[in-house]
């Protein structure tokens, strides 16, 4: 579905569920605004929530009165405000709206009629399954709140903001559905629903939206800078991401790929904090990587600070650094993230991807800081002791599967910072008589440089050298 041409905005490829993300000043709200009110105008059924959603869950007849003397337009114009200090009270109202919905569709509709299990009572439940610890319960006019777990009765005003705005915009969300346009177009523009709802009461209310949107005839547009909601939507097909920068008048909405749901959760639930520029992402080519640096995270008592994340495939990493910049660039101000790949068969340092920083091995792969001279003392020996050993071993091993290997590391002059190391990397461990997985004993070395356990050397077969000495300048 595309929308095109509502106030000079156009937005394409629309799903049944959208997200817009993007920074705090850069015109979600106003693009959301402009798209809804031209579209009120026209066939359909459409609905604008504001961001800075106030007020208690608590009727007030006064909003009746104010709809009666104004139209259903005033209602719509205060709710395109960015802040409306009777939004709650104007759910309860709705709340009431869609009792009397629910009744009618039951009356009316012989299928609903028949079906025994669909009661307003489902819809209740619907609701409380969002809430962790209250419940709302139905009463002659409206509903009461209790605690789940002692039956106590709680004011409306008692309860917390998010527990507020949970059943508020689930209100919303539902009473919408029930007052759809068939074979019409029906879009709830929702903004910053993310606002007072913790990480996980925002995950909650997207499987609630996605349960909603999947059988009914109409979508939803979010505006928000909080990746969780963005996470919660990766495993569904039917959701669409946009990122905006300032300004930005068209959105091309894509799908939410495997890759999103393995770099989202490095930017946390609400990126605009400071914990992603605390710890940047560190994009690593496979899973041996992200063990070598999660010990060195952890080595260097944290004074390191990344965020590894395996991309799979130096084949991926061109691509995952697109997707990182992307969000980087639209959430953020004065971030960074960084890559880092192997050298493989490669010569030369790689240019950055502002704001990616790009740094690649000195040496031919991960493996072969195994056989620096401070991994080697790490592991009790050194390489005159290993070189001995390999000569050995080959003399008495000609059978084994990594002979040939072996073999072609002698008899290539034991290079060890060039020559292919990744098939001979565990015969070279077992030989240094150590119990320590190699990436264990590499990480631990790194997060000693930068605590500063470890000389600093870019000698010949020092770690330091092997690393290079971009990735040094960088982070030590």
């Amino acid at each position: 579905m595309d929308i095109l041409d509502k106030n000079g905005y156009n937005l394409r490829n629309l799903a049944k569920i959208n997200i817009i993300l993007g920074k705090n000043g850069c015109g979600k709200s106003t693009a959301l605004k402009a798209v809804e009110t031209v579209l009120s105008n026209e066939a359909g059924k459409y609905k604008y929530i504001t961001p800075e959603r106030g007020g208690n869950l608590k009727y007030d007849p006064n909003l009746d009165q104010n709809i009666i003397n104004n139209g259903q337009g005033w209602i719509a114009g205060m709710m395109r405000n960015n802040q409306y200090q009777q939004f709650r009270q104007q759910s309860v109202q709705q709340y009431r709206k869609l009792e009397i919905a629910i009744l009618k569709e039951i009356e009316k509709v012989p299928s609903r009629r028949n079906d025994h299990t669909y009661t307003f009572e489902t819809t209740i439940q619907s609701i409380n399954e969002l809430l962790e610890n209250i419940e709302i319960r139905r009463t002659e006019n409206d509903f009461d709140i209790y605690k789940k777990i002692t039956g106590e009765k709680i004011d409306n005003a008692g309860i917390s903001s998010g527990e507020s705005e949970l059943i508020s915009l689930a209100i919303e969300c539902l009473y919408f559905e029930k007052n759809v346009v068939n074979g019409q177009s029906n879009i709830i523009f929702m903004d910053e629903p993310d606002v007072h709802l913790h990480p996980d009461l925002q995950i909650k209310f997207s499987k609630f939206m996605k349960d909603l949107v999947s059988g009914s005839n109409f979508s939803i547009i979010i505006a928000t800078h909080s990746t969780a909601f963005l996470g919660a939507l990766t495993d569904y097909p039917d959701a669409r991401i946009a990122f905006m920068h300032n300004g930005q008048k068209n959105f091309d909405f894509k799908e939410i790929n495997e890759t999103y749901s393995r770099i989202l959760p490095i930017f946390g639930a609400h990126p605009l904090s400071n914990l992603f520029n605390e710890s940047p992402v560190f994009l690593v080519e496979g899973e041996d990587d992200v063990r070598i640096w999660q010990q060195a995270i952890r080595s260097s008592m944290s004074k390191l600070k990344l965020y590894p994340c395996a991309v799979d495939s130096i084949d991926n990493l061109n691509r995952y650094e697109s997707e990182v910049i992307e969000i980087i660039n639209a959430v953020y101000d004065h971030a960074k993230g960084y890559s880092f790949r192997d050298r493989d068969d490669d010569s030369g340092e790689l240019s950055d991807r502002p704001p990616i920083m790009r740094f690649r091995l000195s040496c031919r792969n991960a493996e072969n800081l195994i056989v620096t001279d401070e991994v080697l003392a790490n592991l009790d020996t050194n390489w005159g002791e290993i070189e001995s050993r390999i000569e050995n071993w080959i003399t008495s091993n000609s059978t084994h599967l990594k002979y040939q290997d072996m073999l072609g590391f002698k008899n290539g002059g034991f290079q060890r910072k060039t020559h292919h190391l990744k098939e001979v990397r565990n015969v070279i461990i077992g030989l240094s008589n150590s119990n320590k997985p190699w990436e264990i004993a590499v990480g631990q070395v790194i997060g000693k440089l930068k605590l500063g356990n470890v000389e600093i050397d870019m000698s010949n077969d020092k770690i330091g050298n092997y690393l290079g000495s971009k990735i040094i300048a960088e982070l030590f």
